[in-house]
């Protein structure tokens, strides 16, 4: 059966509950998503751009899904936060699918910041959200239609024009309940002309022994003149899945710098669908992945340069040990008249064990001469003369193997505009090359996250 069906049934079924606990905005384009998800196959692992990725296998099970938005407890002392210490204006979060925070989150908020629970802006605000929800975003995505045929919550975010924050929002993913669940969130971030923000996202799994899945659609748009820099880290549980598509749209002399870090994971998906629409603009997209154990991860990127004279710089870096696998496909399309152009784009990543597997294909599809565009590729191990090197100044093989794989990181992470999250991601990605098993939310329990 077409993993699909099941939920076209729970939305044939309870339509007036997923519309009741939803807003009329989110609620108008649910039956295009259902018109298109029943004439869709999805795509099947080894097919083009999912070379170790089976969406419908992950979406295949059984799950949960909170339609009725039933209150759910959760311990706050054992979730991840990125900890920016002295940094964070305000710290929101998404309990499973659905937006929670402390009334004094927005104590800090200077006036010209939205922030808060998507329904609820979409059931104060409508015209605003509706002249962005959905406009972003591909509908024909599977993720995409799926997420908009159920989601109901989610973040909204709208800074308007020439407000500029100085520290960063941070919004806090929690995945947890007593049973198998499948959240479906939406993000909607509107940057206007002239303003600038920060965001950070960390997605966080506080029950270890259940299946869960994360379903996610994020639009962004970015105004002429504006800055934003999103920051996402993934530290959840190996039974954990996630299907994530983010869309981007960039104005005239927009700046936008993202950063996609998988610390802990079970099986991942993460498409990255950047577009400029405005001349001078520009986007910094990097990200990396530490698979291990059976975990997988699969990223496609696709960069589109519609106008004249921008500028992209990508990379991506992964390291697979054990039996994990990792894929990579990035696509720049550059179009005929988008003279000026630079673009650049580079994928690097160590395999660490013969039972490892990784693919990449970049790619670069260019309509005229005008440009500066590059591509490159390499897989490969540790180098053996590096390690003996440094084997010959005292250390051990594997603190050799720790010190090169942190060295292998270390401009991914470095590129991270928020001093303090850079140094603490450095620190968890010590930890995880080291062998920890232990997530950091479980050592910020015990009392020893800061240590």
């Amino acid at each position: 059966m077409n993993p699909l069906e099941q939920y076209l049934e729970l939305y044939r079924s309870h339509r007036d509950e997923i519309d009741a606990n939803g807003a009329p905005v989110l609620n108008a384009l649910r039956d295009d998503a259902f018109r298109r998800l029943e004439g869709m196959t999805l795509p099947a692992r080894g097919d083009e751009n999912f070379e170790n990725i089976d969406p419908g296998a992950m979406l295949a099970p059984d799950y949960g899904i909170n339609l009725r938005k039933a209150s759910v407890e959760f311990d706050p002392d054992m979730t991840f936060r990125c900890d920016v210490p002295l940094a964070s204006q305000s710290v929101m979060m998404n309990v499973n699918d659905t937006f929670a925070a402390a009334t004094d989150a927005y104590d800090s908020l200077p006036d010209g910041v939205d922030a808060g629970s998507l329904r609820e802006f979409a059931r104060l605000a409508p015209a605003e959200v509706a002249e962005y929800y959905g406009r972003i975003a591909d509908p024909g995505n599977p993720v995409v239609a799926l997420d908009t045929l159920l989601a109901q919550d989610g973040l909204y975010l709208r800074v308007r024009r020439g407000v500029r924050l100085e520290r960063p929002l941070q919004l806090v993913n929690i995945l947890t309940g007593s049973a198998p669940l499948m959240a479906v969130r939406r993000m909607l971030v509107i940057i206007e002309d002239e303003a600038e923000c920060k965001l950070v996202a960390c997605d966080h799994t506080q029950r270890d022994d259940l299946d869960m899945l994360a379903l996610e659609t994020v639009e962004i748009y970015v105004g002429r003149r504006a800055r934003f820099d999103y920051c996402h880290i993934e530290e959840s549980s190996r039974k954990t899945s996630r299907l994530s598509a983010l869309y981007l749209r960039q104005q005239e002399a927009s700046s936008v710098n993202i950063d996609g870090m998988t610390l802990f994971n079970g099986k991942t998906r993460n498409e990255y669908h950047c577009r400029f629409e405005g001349e001078n603009a520009g986007l910094r997209l990097y990200g990396m992945g530490i698979e291990d154990k059976e975990r997988v991860i699969s990223t496609y990127t696709h960069i589109d340069h519609a106008v004249p004279r921008c500028k992209s710089d990508e990379l991506f870096k992964f390291t697979v040990d054990d039996s994990a696998s990792g894929a990579f496909t990035g696509r720049i399309h550059v179009a005929p008249g988008a003279v000026g152009t630079e673009a650049y784009q580079a994928n690097r990543n160590l395999v660490g064990s013969p039972e490892a597997r990784m693919n990449s294909k970049p790619q670069l599809e260019i309509y005229n001469d005008d440009v500066k565009c590059s591509h490159g590729c390499a897989i490969g191990q540790l180098d053996p003369l590096q390690v003996f090197y440094m084997r010959t100044r005292g250390l051990t093989e594997a603190e050799a193997r720790l010190l090169l794989r942190q060295a292998f990181m270390s401009d991914v992470i470095a590129a991270v505009d928020v001093p303090s999250l850079r140094d603490r991601l450095h620190m968890l990605a010590e930890r995880r090359f080291a062998g920890m098993e232990t997530a950091c939310g479980r050592q910020c329990a015990a009392g020893k996250c800061n240590k």
